[in-house]
């Protein structure tokens, strides 16, 4: 196993330097953190992320909390295409010079890119420049220097949605905002609780209590894959949503200047009892729907 993972560094280490050294070419081009960030304050964008998890099942693999089918392979290609002007659509910044990010992180998208640049190469839309999935991935992974934005980058975060009437569609573990300040500048919160994970077969349950709501406000998703297809769904109704996928996990470890990927405790809290037993009173108000 070790002589397996070694060799892979190797190649995944070549294949990095020949495409750094132009030997080979990479056309695929993003915004920055704070250029997208900008965007989203300025506009009435939406908002749909693909991390390293979305370009995987395009592959057709499984994730730890969505199994692929066919139909979702399908449609994270066609979306990864950038088929609509008004929704920002999101990739990691890796197609450049990774010492923006720590060891660990640099490693993980080298051997990523080994395997997935074809997918980014084949599928991504040559004539668009692609916005920065670490808007919402903005401390973990990136280097001690890049970290000296991150103050910045959370005061212009919460500047999305100041004054906005929200609506966060989450999974039920997930906890958006609680405990932590992050929404603090919102005018209300309201939620929609999904599945933990497999919410792709709920899809159009969970559109159909997103629409319930009037359209002034920002839907915020946070589930997972099924996020990319229920912000298009919301798009097309005339919604405007934003996917912040682990958004809330990387502020927490912001807020406690982690130094590694340290689990957050309201995680493991599930049902109304554990809720209020753990004093998540606001959050159990807040919920206007529940899908299972």
């Amino acid at each position: 196993m070790m002589i397996k993972r070694a060799v892979k560094d190797v190649l995944a280490q070549l294949d990095y330097w020949l495409y750094r050294t132009g030997i080979r070419k990479c056309n695929i081009q993003t915004y920055s953190i704070d250029e997208t960030i900008d965007t989203l304050i300025s506009s009435e964008k939406s908002m749909i992320r693909f991390g390293d998890g979305e370009i995987t099942m395009i592959r057709g693999r499984s994730l730890k909390l969505q199994q692929i089918s066919p139909e979702i392979a399908e449609g994270l290609k066609r979306i990864l295409g950038y088929p609509y002007e008004d929704i920002m659509i999101t990739i990691p910044e890796i197609f450049g010079d990774l010492r923006i990010y720590r060891k660990e992180s640099r490693q993980f998208w080298k051997d990523h890119l080994l395997f997935s640049r074809r997918v980014y190469e084949k599928y991504c839309n040559p004539e668009k420049k692609y916005y920065n999935t670490s808007v919402s991935r903005f401390y973990y992974a990136l280097s001690d220097e890049e970290k000296k934005n991150c103050d910045r980058w959370v005061r212009k975060i919460r500047e999305i949605w100041k004054d906005r009437d929200i609506v966060i569609v989450e999974g039920e573990r997930t906890h958006n905002g609680v405990g932590n300040d992050l929404f603090d500048t919102a005018g209300s919160i309201e939620r929609i609780i999904g599945p933990a994970s497999d919410a792709y077969v709920k899809r159009n349950e969970i559109l159909e209590c997103c629409k319930k709501h009037t359209k002034d406000k920002l839907f915020l998703v946070s589930l997972g894959v099924t996020a990319k297809f229920l912000v298009e769904d919301l798009y097309k109704a005339g919604y405007r949503a934003l996917d912040i996928g682990n958004l809330d996990m990387e502020y927490e470890w912001y807020l406690h200047k982690a130094a590694g990927k340290e689990p957050v405790k309201k995680h493991s809290v599930v049902g109304k009892e554990a809720n209020e037993q753990a004093g998540f009173q606001q959050y159990l108000q807040e919920i206007t729907a529940v899908v299972k």
